[in-house]
C-alpha cells in the first residue's frame, strides 16, 4: 500500500522574491514609514485643539452673518452694493482661517525665536504712525499706517507680538518676578514703550486692551497681587494725566460721568450710545428677527464695527446676546484647558496673554455697548468688521492652537502624565498669590 502524497506549502513567488530582495524590503519599509507619517499628519488632535478651533470658526461664521445684516444699508449708500462690506470681510475670513491653520503647524521653538523681532518690528511700525506722515487718522485716532500699496493698524500687530514676547521674557526671568529691578523692570520698560506708542496715537481702546494683556500675563505668571496693584495704580495715574491733555478724551469721560439724559447731549455727544440703547431695547427677549434692525438704517454709527453687539441684541434679542456671551465663555474655557495641560512657562503665559486679549476685549466691547464703560473704539473679536483686527486675532488663536497641537505629542514622547488642577504652579518653589 502506497503512502499518500504529502502536500507541502511553498511561499508564493512574489513573497519569496520580496523576502530575499534587499531592494524590495527597502521599498516596503519606505511605504510603511510613509503610511506612518501620513497617519501623523492626519492624526486626531486633542479635544482642546478642536474646542478652540471649532469655537473660533463658529464665531467667524456668525460674525460674517451679522456683518452682512448690519452693513447692507450703509454699503448700499456708499455705492458698494448691499454686499460690499460683507464681501470684503469674507475675503479676510477666507484668507485668515487657512492662515490660522498654517500658523498652528509652526513649532513652539519658532515663536520663541521670532518674539524679539516681532516686538521690535511692530513697535517700529507704530512709531512711523505717530511720528511720520505715514500715519493716518481715522475717527479721531491716529492708528493706521499707509504704505501706498496697503493700509493697516500696527497696533494690532503689537497685540500678537506682546503675546509671544511676554511669554518668552517671563519664562527667562521666571525666578526673578518678585524682584522689581531685575525681574519686572525689563518687562515693564519694553511693553510700556510699545503701549505708550499706541497711546500717543490717541487709540485709547487698544491701549486698554494692551494693558489688560500685560496685567493678565503677569497675573497668570505668578506675580504678587500687591505688585500688580501698584502697577494698576500707576497706570491709572498715567491715564488720568493723558486724559486731561486731550479735549476729546475729556469730553468722552465727562459725557460718561454726567449721563445722557439731556436732549442736547443725545443729539451730539451721546448719539451713538443712545441709539445703541434704543437698538437693544427694540430687540427685547427674542429679537426683531435677523435682518430686521432699524438702527442700521443710518441711525447707529459703526453698526457693523464697534457697535455690532447692539445689532445682535436688536435682531436676535436677549437670547442671542446671551449666546454670544456664552461662546466667549467657551473660548475662555478652551484657553484655560490649554494652559492647564502644559508645564512650559512660555506656553502658559503666552496663552494667558492671548486669553486676556480676546476675552478682555470682548467684554470691553459689550460693556461699552451696554453703557458700563465710556465709548472708545474696541471691536468685538472675530465678529466685528475689520480686516486687520480679524487677521491678527486669527493669528493669535493660531499661535495657541500650535501650543495645543504640539503639547500632546511632546508629553507622550516624554512620558509625562496629564496634569490636573486649574493652572498649576509657576515653578516648584513658587508661592500663591498674596492678598496684600
Amino acid at each position: 500500500m502506497s503512502n499518500p502524497p504529502r502536500v507541502t506549502s511553498r511561499p508564493q513567488a512574489g513573497a519569496e522574491g520580496s523576502a530575499q530582495d534587499p531592494s524590495a524590503r527597502a521599498a516596503l519599509a519606505r511605504i510603511s514609514s510613509s503610511r506612518i507619517s501620513l497617519g501623523r499628519v492626519f492624526r486626531a488632535e486633542g479635544t482642546n485643539f478642536y474646542l478652540l478651533l471649532g469655537t473660533t470658526v463658529f464665531l467667524v461664521g456668525f460674525g460674517l452673518v451679522m456683518v452682512l445684516s448690519s452693513s447692507s444699508v450703509e454699503s448700499y449708500l456708499e455705492n458698494q452694493g448691499f454686499f460690499g462690506s460683507f464681501l470684503k470681510q469674507s475675503a479676510f475670513a477666507l484668507f485668515g482661517i487657512p492662515m490660522m491653520l498654517l500658523v498652528s503647524r509652526l513649532p513652539i521653538s519658532f515663536w520663541k525665536w521670532i518674539a524679539p523681532f516681532a516686538m521690535i518690528g511692530s513697535s517700529f511700525l507704530q512709531a512711523l504712525v505717530v511720528f511720520t506722515p505715514l500715519g493716518v487718522e481715522v475717527g479721531g485716532n491716529k492708528n493706521w499706517i499707509d504704505l501706498g500699496f496697503v493700509q493697516f493698524q500696527p497696533s494690532e500687530l503689537i497685540k500678537v507680538s506682546l503675546v509671544i514676547w511676554l511669554g518668552l521674557i517671563v519664562s527667562r526671568k521666571e525666578d526673578l518676578l518678585d524682584d522689581w529691578k531685575q525681574g519686572l523692570a525689563p518687562i515693564l520698560i519694553t511693553s510700556g514703550a510699545a503701549i505708550g506708542l499706541v497711546l500717543l496715537g490717541d487709540d485709547l481702546g487698544t491701549t486698554f486692551v494692551l494693558a489688560a494683556m500685560l496685567m493678565g500675563g503677569l497675573f497668570f505668571a505668578g506675580v504678587r497681587l500687591r505688585m500688580l496693584g501698584m502697577l494698576v495704580l500707576a497706570g491709572g495715574v498715567l491715564f488720568g494725566i493723558m486724559a486731561v491733555t486731550s479735549p476729546s478724551r475729556v469730553t468722552r469721560l465727562m459725557t460718561f460721568a454726567g449721563g445722557c439724559e439731556d436732549v442736547a447731549k443725545q443729539m451730539n455727544e451721546c448719539w451713538q450710545s443712545t441709539h445703541g440703547d434704543f437698538a437693544l431695547a427694540n430687540g427685547g427677549i427674542l429679537g426683531a428677527g435677523l435682518g430686521n434692525s432699524k438702527a442700521k438704517w443710518s441711525w447707529l454709527p459703526a453698526a457693523h464695527n464697534d457697535y455690532i453687539f447692539a445689532i445682535i441684541g436688536e435682531e436676535l434679542g436677549l437670547l442671542g446676546a446671551i449666546v454670544v456671551l456664552l461662546l466667549f465663555v467657551v473660548l475662555a474655557i478652551a484657553f484655560v484647558r490649554i494652559m492647564n495641560s502644559s508645564d512650559d512657562t512660555f506656553i502658559r503665559v503666552a496663552t494667558a496673554t492671548t486669553m486676556s486679549w480676546m476675552i478682555g476685549q470682548a467684554f470691553m466691547n459689550m460693556g461699552i455697548v451696554l453703557g458700563v464703560f465710556p465709548v472708545f473704539g474696541v471691536p468685538l473679536p472675530l465678529i466685528s468688521a475689520g480686516g486687520t483686527a480679524l487677521l491678527t486675532t486669527l493669528i493669535g488663536i493660531g499661535i495657541v492652537l500650535s501650543f495645543a497641537r504640539h503639547m500632546p505629542e511632546e508629553r507622550e514622547a516624554l512620558g509625562i502624565p496629564a496634569r490636573r488642577g486649574l493652572l498649576g504652579a509657576r515653578r516648584p518653589s513658587s508661592r500663591p498669590h498674596e492678598s496684600s
